[in-house]
């Protein structure tokens, strides 16, 4: 299996930065994409960023400008740094990462547990 943990989540104020990771561990051939997700109560799971295995990057619109997703590949590590955080960046934020466990075989998906990020205003 592939256990992905998640840390970095917490309270903030409203124009101040947080910076999550996450590490993949487990039986992994190679990861693809790495990414972040998130959920909002009563909201639908949006994409916040993306990164391939080569480093190229997506942002969500919302995000763009204002969060940086990187990834250490030796670590099997994908990050997100949020600054200028606004209120409405509230929510579960989720990891995902597309990984191979064994060579010959197609990618699948797996998440992590969530952790909360509270902006207050």
């Amino acid at each position: 299996q592939v256990q992905l943990v998640e840390s970095g989540g917490g309270l903030v104020q409203a124009g101040g930065s947080l910076r999550l990771s996450c590490a993949a561990s487990g039986s992994i051939f190679r990861i693809n994409t790495m990414g972040w997700y998130r959920q909002a109560p009563g909201n639908q799971r949006e994409l916040v960023a993306t990164v391939t295995s080569g480093g190229s990057t997506s942002l969500g619109d919302s995000v763009t400008g204002r969060f940086t997703i990187s990834r250490d590949n030796a670590k099997n590590t994908v990050y997100l740094q949020m600054n200028s955080l606004k209120p409405e960046d509230t929510a579960v934020y989720y990891c995902y990462v597309n990984a191979v466990r064994q060579w010959g075989y197609p990618g699948r998906d797996y998440w992590g547990q969530g952790t909360q990020v509270t902006v207050s205003s």
